[in-house]
């Protein structure tokens, strides 16, 4: 069976490429190991955003990029995108005011035009934002967006898909070799198939797949650790905080779930992407991160779930990990058919990741390079403003209640329209709210085959269940057709 393109990785930046190729009018197959977006893209610290922090290594181009990408996410995923407002604390800075106001002053003309908030000062009347504070309130003002990562990748996928992509999860490349114009690669399912270029979208094992491709590297990758930790509510509100340490790091709190407060990240060189454990060291750094601010205090017996992820990043030499850049490099191999390997790169900017990908990829596979996802709305996206979004579907499905509707209304946008259309009783509650009619189509559309992907991925309701509703789910899953 002959492809245009065979992807390998389900991160974002996979998928990603898989929905601007399929777009294109290419023949797209994407093989992951595991589940899409199962390890570092369901292991962020769930923002849509600039990167502040990296104007100070002088990412310019990076930060201008990322927050143009962001204007344009807000458009296309109103389900899965959200903007947030973010207080930045001045307590404890190991940088002057003034430096911090020049730094929001240049990330709000970066962003122009933008629909969000200009930064503006912290004034002694927030009182929302003060009072879970303790100390002095002296600080800043700005806007960024959280996200549904997991749901964002998987959304690249339904288009891509939707477009003839074929997505092929718990499906390993086992090798690959160039013969004449084509590869040909031997899949875990058992297939061989050919295909005219091939993308290394491994994300931290983007290294050791060359050994799989009988090829070599020019850049190389730097894996580094990023860990978080959910706890206990600390503060109220929609607002997150980004706080200054003293290691000159920074560290967010954001609100998650509702009843709980996410802590992230950490920056810790590691040798393996197996090493994405976060350890207890990491755990107490981020609980006393959070303890030089906030007037309740968190200790590592709070931590009610933590994850880690390791970020593969191109290696540009820098001596400390959070000075390594977050830009992405993509380096085409053309001895033969080309070989497109992917380095480093961020959730915000995957679409334009992909959109340069193809550029580099489209003169060797004969199409034209041009931009096809830039205006284009996400799967479930094509929806009003969501406050009114809500309102209706808790109109015409009010069986759902107000804590269902409001989670299904973000995960899935306009395709609850097709999802619920003909149900009048979603059926017996396993647990968060999910339901046969919900977990099957996370199975027939969605490609979820474990508890794990259900709970934890195309929901976060796993962090609201116990393991009977774990297992109930896993048994439902098993009764479905493969």
């Amino acid at each position: 069976m002959g492809f245009d393109l065979l992807i390998v990785g389900g991160g974002i930046n996979g998928c990603a490429i898989a929905r601007e190729a399929s777009l294109l009018g290419l023949k797209v197959l994407l093989v992951e190991k595991d589940d899409l977006a199962s390890h570092t893209s369901s292991a962020s610290t769930k923002l849509i955003h600039g990167g502040l922090r990296y104007l100070e290594t002088y990412e310019f181009r990076l930060v201008r990029e990322a927050l143009h990408e962001r204007e344009r996410l807000l458009s296309a995923a109103p389900h899965l995108i959200r903007p947030m407002t973010f207080v930045l604390p001045h307590a404890h800075s190991v940088r002057p005011w003034w430096m911090v106001r020049a730094g929001l002053y240049l990330y709000d003309l970066l962003a122009a035009p933008s629909s969000l908030p200009r930064s503006r000062g912290l004034h002694p009347d927030d009182k929302a934002f003060n009072d879970p504070l303790k100390g002095e309130h002296r600080g800043f003002v700005y806007s960024d967006a959280w996200v549904d990562d997991a749901r964002l990748t998987l959304a690249n996928a339904l288009d891509a898909a939707a477009h003839d992509a074929e997505i092929a999860t718990r499906t390993e490349l086992v090798s690959a070799k160039r013969q004449g114009e084509a590869w040909h690669a031997v899949l875990s399912d058992g297939r061989t198939v050919e295909a005219r270029a091939i993308v290394n979208a491994a994300g931290p094992w983007v290294a050791r797949l060359f050994d799989r491709l009988d090829a070599d590297a020019r850049s190389k990758v730097r894996l580094v650790k990023g860990s978080h930790i959910v706890v206990p509510r600390l503060f109220d509100g929609d607002h997150a905080y980004i706080l200054q340490q003293p290691d000159r790091r920074i560290v967010f709190a954001i609100p998650y779930e509702g009843e709980f407060t996410e802590i992230g990240t950490t920056d810790i060189p590691v040798e393996r992407p197996e090493d994405a454990i976060c350890s207890g060291e990491e755990v107490q750094y981020l609980c006393d991160a959070v303890n030089r601010y906030f007037t309740r205090q968190v200790a590592p017996a709070d931590v009610h779930y933590k994850w880690s992820g390791v970020r593969p990043l191109h290696d540009d030499g820098a001596a400390k990990a959070q000075a390594v850049t977050r830009d992405y490099v993509l380096e085409l191999d053309e001895q033969g058919p080309p070989l497109l390997s992917v380095f480093g790169g961020k959730i915000t900017t995957a679409r334009a990741l992909a959109e340069e990908a193809m550029h580099k990829l489209a003169p060797g596979l004969g199409v034209t390079p041009q931009p096809m996802t830039r205006a284009r709305v996400f799967p479930g996206g094509a929806i009003p403003e969501f406050p009114r979004f809500l309102a209706q579907v808790r109109a015409r499905w009010p069986f759902l209640g107000d804590a269902r509707s409001a989670r299904m209304a973000h995960a899935y946008g306009a395709a609850l329209n097709d999802m619920l259309r003909d149900v009048t009783d979603p059926g017996e509650d396993l647990g968060g709210g999910l339901t046969e009619t919900e977990v099957r189509w996370m199975h027939d559309h969605e490609w979820a085959r474990t508890a794990e992907d259900v709970l934890w991925r195309r929901s976060k309701v796993g962090l609201h269940v116990d393991a009977d509703a774990a297992q109930r789910v896993a048994s439902l899953l098993a009764d479905f057709p493969r």
